[in-house]
């Protein structure tokens, strides 16, 4: 199967999948594999509770570094970063719902971006 099968199965809803008694993508797999081999992790970053962007980071690097992925200025004039787990906030329901729970974390320069971070970051 070629990318671009690849690519318009996943345009397919489950349902329409199992009509089709499609077997499960391996693309998924491949990626999941690729990016271990590689000790790659993937963060995502919130801009004013509207826009969501996934970033891939070499795992072990600090939040500064993870901000210069997304902007220079990030990494430059880092003060600290809002990070709470994808798992979590998608239970909490909104960023600011989390923020009201206590579910968001202050993480300073020292640390470590886990895979699945969402991180907010302050300059």
């Amino acid at each position: 199967m070629n990318l671009q099968h690849e690519a318009e199965l996943s345009e397919l809803t489950p349902e329409e999948q199992k009509e089709l008694e499609l077997p499960a993508s391996k693309l998924e797999t491949l990626i999941q594999a690729c990016y271990q081999a590689l000790n790659l992790i993937t963060f995502y970053t919130v801009a004013g509770g509207n826009e969501t962007r996934a970033w891939t980071l070499k795992m072990g690097l600090k939040a500064p570094q993870a901000g210069g992925k997304v902007h220079t200025d990030f990494e430059k004039k880092f003060i600290r970063a809002e990070v709470i787990n994808w798992q979590k906030l998608v239970e909490a329901g909104a960023w600011a719902k989390a923020r009201e729970k206590g579910l968001l974390k202050t993480e300073r320069k020292e640390y470590a971006v886990q895979d699945g971070d969402v991180i907010e970051f302050k300059i």
